[in-house]
């Protein structure tokens, strides 16, 4: 019996999922998270044979949250799942470890195809996309993993660094104490082996991370 966990902020796609999978792979049991966080926790309690990954979902930001979970999980199978089809981003995406990416247009047939390969070891691609991605960039890999090793809260005021914003406005946007701000900067720099907010900003850049929302609650 193969587990799979489904993370996905839309319960209707999830459904649609569930249905796709149920029909052409019956010896599937099927898990269902909508954000981060629960993603992680059901990780921690079950053997998951495939996590199906949005990158969009709440607590994801962009790659953070694929960067979060193959740190966490270096052995688990992923699998990408996203709206946005988009050559580049594929290409970091493998290049950080996702064993696939799947469409949300993608059919029944190519959903299940995908899930096949992967189980078995393969990177699976929509056809019309395999030929045109690069090699894994190596570079951009390393990098990758040194911003994996944050924390969400410093993962936040990374990506507010990049943006130019001053201790004290991430603080504010972020809800917390310009100290705490200090800190979190002061371990990024430690993590991220730099040391200024200019190399900070450039790496932020190079991954074109996504800046989280004013006042998130995850810290």
């Amino acid at each position: 019996m193969i587990t799979l966990l489904i993370a996905d902020d839309h319960p209707l796609y999830r459904d649609a999922l569930r249905g796709a999978l149920s029909l052409s792979l019956p010896d599937l049991t099927l898990l269902e998270a909508g954000d981060i966080p629960s993603t992680v926790n059901i990780l921690q309690q079950q053997d998951v044979d495939l996590l199906l990954l949005d990158l969009h979902m709440p607590g994801s930001h962009d790659l953070f949250g694929l960067l979060h979970i193959r740190k966490l999980f270096p052995e688990l199978p992923v699998a990408v799942v996203s709206g946005t089809e988009d050559h580049h981003l594929i290409a970091k995406i493998v290049s950080v470890g996702a064993l696939g990416f799947i469409p949300k247009t993608a059919s029944s047939s190519d959903i299940a195809a995908a899930v096949e390969a992967i189980l078995d070891g393969d990177i699976w691609l929509p056809e019309s996309m395999s030929q045109d991605i690069e090699e894994v960039d190596e570079a951009f890999a390393e990098l990758a993993d040194r911003v994996a090793s944050l924390t969400p809260s410093q993962y936040k005021v990374l990506c507010y660094m990049r943006d130019g914003l001053l201790n004290k406005q991430i603080g504010y946007n972020l809800d917390i104490a310009e100290a705490t701000v200090k800190a979190h900067v002061t371990a990024i720099f430690k993590k991220l082996a730099i040391n200024n907010r200019t190399q900070a900003v450039l790496i932020a850049s190079q991954l074109e991370l996504e800046p989280p929302a004013a006042k998130d609650d995850a810290r």
